[in-house]
C-alpha cells in the first residue's frame, strides 16, 4: 500500500472519529457517561489525524510521496 493511500485513509478514519464524537449523543459502547465517551472519540480522532500528518512529514522527508 503506497504511503499516500495510507495518508488518505488515515484522514478519512480521523474525520469519522471526531464528527462521530461531535454529533452522536448517547453512544455508550465502552463507557457509561456520554460526554466521556465523546471526548474519547474526539481525542482518537486528534491523534489518528495526527499520524496522517506525521506520515505525511515522513513521506516528504524521506521521499515516499511521488
Amino acid at each position: 500500500m503506497s504511503a499516500v493511500a495510507i495518508r488518505i485513509g488515515l484522514r478519512y478514519v480521523a474525520a469519522f472519529l471526531v464528527s462521530h464524537g461531535l454529533m452522536a449523543e448517547g453512544v455508550t459502547d465502552f463507557v457509561y457517561d456520554p460526554d466521556l465517551s465523546e471526548m474519547v472519540q474526539v481525542g482518537l480522532g486528534a491523534v489518528t489525524a495526527g499520524a496522517a500528518e506525521g506520515w505525511y512529514y515522513l513521506a516528504h522527508r524521506f521521499g515516499w510521496a511521488k
